[in-house]
């Protein structure tokens, strides 16, 4: 039975592990990377389109995104939905392609990033503990209905904790990662 709670316990904490990996990845650092791209959705023709779907995006020179649209009427559409976007980064457009040129960041704005960093780090660690506490309150109800021991509470109690503090290191060394790269010159 419990063994049942932990495996599901495990498997939602592994999720918010990768959710917060996957927010980390469109976090902008002093580098440029497609995924900043992945959120920002261009009309095309009427529909809310992600870059990535109508471009080739990639990486040339140390700081420079380059997108190059496969229809090149969709060049505008890009470039105002990269000016909406919260990416703060003027395109330039050359009638061809965007390129996206990124400055080196100043150590303010590197600290401003590793502070969001930190937050989605927390964010992560509390959706950790919120599991842990609703896996045990399941457990409870199992004890006081006597499906499983007091004893198997207990020991359940520790593994679920074992569970939680493992998940909770991933999380740290996913921001310790993640201020190293924004950190780096």
């Amino acid at each position: 039975m419990t063994s049942n709670l932990l495996k599901e316990a495990e498997k939602r904490m592994k999720k918010s592990v990768e959710k917060i990996a996957e927010e980390y990845s469109h976090l902008r650092t002093g580098r440029p990377s497609p995924a900043l791209l992945e959120t920002v959705k261009v009309d095309y023709y009427g529909v809310p389109t992600p870059i990535n779907q109508m471009a080739t995006i990639s990486v040339t020179e140390e700081r420079t995104l380059l997108i190059k649209p496969w229809d090149k009427t969709a060049l505008g559409n890009i470039e105002k939905a990269i000016l909406k976007s919260n990416l703060d980064i003027t395109p330039l457009n050359d009638g061809n392609v965007i390129k996206l040129n990124f400055p080196i960041p100043t150590t303010e704005q590197r600290e401003k990033w590793v502070k969001i960093s930190k937050e989605i780090s927390e964010n992560g660690k509390i959706a950790i503990r919120n599991i842990r506490r609703d896996i045990i309150k399941e457990a409870r109800e199992l004890e006081k209905d006597k499906q499983i021991t007091e004893d198997d509470l207990a020991k359940f109690q520790e593994d679920i904790q074992d569970l939680t503090d493992r998940y909770v290191e991933e999380m740290d060394a996913l921001f310790a990662r993640k201020e190293k790269e924004i950190m780096e010159f």
